[in-house]
């Protein structure tokens, strides 16, 4: 008797999340059809709001954080989970100063991207208009919640946003000063909603709201963009994992290799744009490996590698087949000795992600071989892999890095979250 009541249990949650998210869905609908339509001045007022919320509200926001960060520390989350998830001064500053910076961001709305007359007379405009409904799932870093909720209000969406149960609290505070914006501005509150519950099967509804949701972007680890990307039936902006490489030719800088490596791989371990793989060609490993190891391992980072790289420093630990496919995530890098640029390339071809890869050259042949070959959404000469962020490029905060082909690609900022409408203007023209 207790199985049967556990699943008639079961059954009435799903019905009720189910009833939750469509009504969060048919909310958001109506909030895009109003934004679509919103001038520029109240999206902008809005995203200020926001950010002054923000600073007002910081001990509020930080104190939950707390709350996550404790329960996250008793769950046993790694080091690199527990630093995306945690919340300082410093970075709830530089999320207030994103929204602001969207803010300062031409209105993508509305742009004419091309114009044309026909012999028939007809004159033609293709222009930019809002996507519609944008789904965001994502774990861990609470930030998400503020770049992507302004992102999608600037380009004229509604958001649906589910964030990780680890960020719960963290999440649920940032929504309430987003809301603040959208009130302040006169906008309905539904334009950015935050969805209130931790029970997964939430997810599992919005891959099905093929109706309600124009697009969903799956912002997280590798299982997470594979579960969404096998069930969904709403289209994806995907963006999976960052496996990025850091290349040093046999003729790069020294100095600059060493400061270039270290950066890319420890500025900070967690992000996506940290680098996870050191190439270095051969004849660069006599003169260039040490200094680059060192700076790493006094760094905290701990190095494995092929043959020739533990030959060449003991300090080195064996890598496995699986290294050369893995996200870390954390202070792990792994090394491979290549024979020149063309071994580099086929390696970052057969393990890379397609997220973002650097080579560190004053080899102006060797840099124009590796952009044009790399197929990743990021290509870098003599530069850190931690600058793949829309912040970093000038298009403000972004919603992801999206690894995909189709729409957008590389980091998804306020222009990839519209789309593109024709408008033909005639005087009595009939086809014949």
């Amino acid at each position: 008797m207790a199985a049967k009541g556990s699943k008639r249990g079961s059954n009435k949650s799903s019905k009720a999340i189910r009833a939750l998210m469509r009504r969060i869905g048919k909310a958001a609908k109506a909030a895009a059809r109003a934004l679509a339509l919103a001038p520029s001045a109240a999206k902008n007022k809005a995203l200020r709001e926001a950010a002054a919320s923000l600073r007002r509200r910081k001990n509020e926001i930080l104190s939950e954080n707390a709350k996550d960060m404790a329960a996250a520390e008793k769950k046993g989350l790694t080091a690199a989970m527990l630093d995306r998830l945690r919340l300082t001064d410093e970075r709830l500053e530089e999320t207030a100063k994103g929204l602001d910076e969207i803010a300062e961001l031409p209105d993508p709305v509305g742009t004419i991207t091309a114009e044309w007359d026909r012999p028939n007379g007809l004159h033609i405009q293709r222009l930019r208009v809002p996507l519609g409904v944008i789904g965001v799932i994502f774990e861990s870093r609470p930030n998400v919640t503020a770049d992507a909720g302004g992102l999608c209000l600037k380009a004229g969406n509604a958001a649906i946003l589910r964030g990780g149960s680890e960020s719960f609290h963290s999440s649920q505070a940032i929504m309430e000063s987003l809301s603040v914006g959208l009130q302040a501005a006169g906008l309905p509150e539904a334009a950015i909603q935050l969805v209130p519950t931790r029970d997964r099967a939430a997810v599992g509804e919005m891959l099905t709201m093929t109706g309600l949701i124009d697009v969903i972007v799956p912002r997280g680890g590798k299982s997470l963009v594979e579960r969404i990307s096998a069930k969904s039936r709403v289209p994806l902006f995907k963006h999976l994992e960052g496996n990025c490489h850091s290349y040093v030719n046999k003729d790069a800088d020294p100095e600059m290799a060493r400061k270039v490596v270290l950066n890319a791989k420890m500025r900070r371990t967690g992000i996506c744009g940290a680098t996870e793989k050191l190439l270095i060609d051969r004849v660069a490993v006599k003169g260039m490996l040490k200094p680059i190891l060192d700076d790493l391992i006094a760094a905290g980072c701990e190095v494995r590698g092929d043959a020739e790289a533990r030959a060449a420093d003991p300090r080195v630990k064996p890598a496995t087949a699986a290294d050369w496919d893995t996200e870390y995530l954390d202070s792990i890098i792994a090394v491979k000795v290549v024979d020149g640029v063309d071994e580099a390339i086929e390696h970052i071809a057969r393990h890379g992600s397609n997220h973002t890869d650097s080579i560190i050259t004053g080899n102006a042949e060797a840099a124009e071989k590796f952009l044009k070959n790399v197929d990743s959404a990021i290509v870098l000469v003599n530069a850190s892999t931690q600058f793949a962020d829309g912040g970093e490029f000038g298009m403000g905060a972004e919603i992801g890095i999206s690894t995909g082909k189709l729409h957008a690609r590389g980091p998804v900022g306020v222009e990839q979250l519209t789309s593109m409408k024709y408008v033909v203007r005639g005087d009595g023209q009939c086809r014949p």
